[in-house]
């Protein structure tokens, strides 16, 4: 070695100091490499719907040290970048009726402490080339599951009827449930309301014209318009159907992670109470 750095004119201390160097430039982009790897991975594995934040949390969670600035940047120098939408308004609240209105029991108090305390409800639309489809959901506010919901090409009270029972069905929620929804006459009618009746459940209201009274279903659906529907082209509505189905049932509620939940998904945060109250 002695003889190599007197031929190459450096001394052996600056030898091996461009060793040390070289060493620290392999680790660094062995690391940035692997790293890339794994957001790839993840970013296909939400479908290309999570954007650094999200990506960041999961990565913290597998025990890379990270910061959401670098999973940023790594995506962009890489064209990894999430589904975003344009805007798209169709009106689905028809609150021009004489239908009873039920009082605003909910009033923006969005904190439960438990699954099926505080239910809500809503209608949006979806486009598809070969007809109009509405979709009912129904979610928990404590989870953010959705717990039940229906697609169908008429926005009429069978259709948010037939999500109400699924949800029903599904949860078997205990006497006094507050239902929230909005002012629209699907909601109202009669028949709608016989059934939170026949399932012992409180009906409330939003304000007229007031979207932040039901501002956590309104959320959903505008996550789901973002990530999913204005992302994707149905041609059928039967293909509009199975894809509306992979993404409640197989994305969101099973694999979606929420800030507000502590980035779980619905399914596992439900899983995680039942079973803290299960010890």
């Amino acid at each position: 070695m002695e003889k190599m750095c007197r031929v190459l004119g450096v001394s052996k201390s600056g030898y091996y100091n461009w060793v040390q160097v070289k060493s620290r430039e392999s680790s660094y982009q062995k690391r940035r490499k692997a790293l890339l790897a794994r957001i790839s991975w993840l970013f296909l594995d939400s479908h290309k719907r999570y954007g650094s934040p999200k990506i960041t949390q999961l990565l913290r969670r597998e025990g890379w040290v990270v910061s959401e600035r670098l999973v940023g940047k790594i995506m962009r120098e890489n064209g990894l970048r999430s589904c975003v939408s344009r805007t798209f308004k169709v009106t689905t609240t028809d609150s021009k009726h004489a239908l009873p209105i039920a009082p605003n029991v909910l009033n923006q108090d969005f904190s439960t402490t438990a699954p099926n305390q505080v239910w809500v409800t809503d209608i949006t639309y979806i486009p598809c080339r070969e007809g109009r489809l509405y979709l009912a959901s129904v979610l928990d506010l404590f989870t953010r599951k959705i717990v039940g919901w229906k697609l169908a090409d008429r926005m009429t009270t069978d259709l948010v009827l037939a999500a109400l029972d699924q949800a029903y069905r599904s949860k078997k929620p205990k006497k006094g449930l507050i239902h929230h929804s909005d002012r629209g006459s699907q909601y109202a009618s009669e028949l709608y309301r016989d059934r939170l009746k026949q399932y012992q459940m409180t009906a409330s209201m939003s304000r007229k014209g007031n979207c932040y009274d039901n501002a956590c279903i309104e959320s959903f659906h505008s996550v789901l318009k973002k990530e999913f529907i204005y992302c994707t082209k149905f041609r059928t509505k039967a293909q509009a159907q199975q894809e509306v189905f992979e993404y409640i049932e197989l994305f969101y509620n099973r694999k979606r992670i929420h800030g507000s939940l502590g980035y779980e998904s619905p399914d596992r945060f439900e899983a995680a109470y039942y079973e803290q109250q299960n010890r």
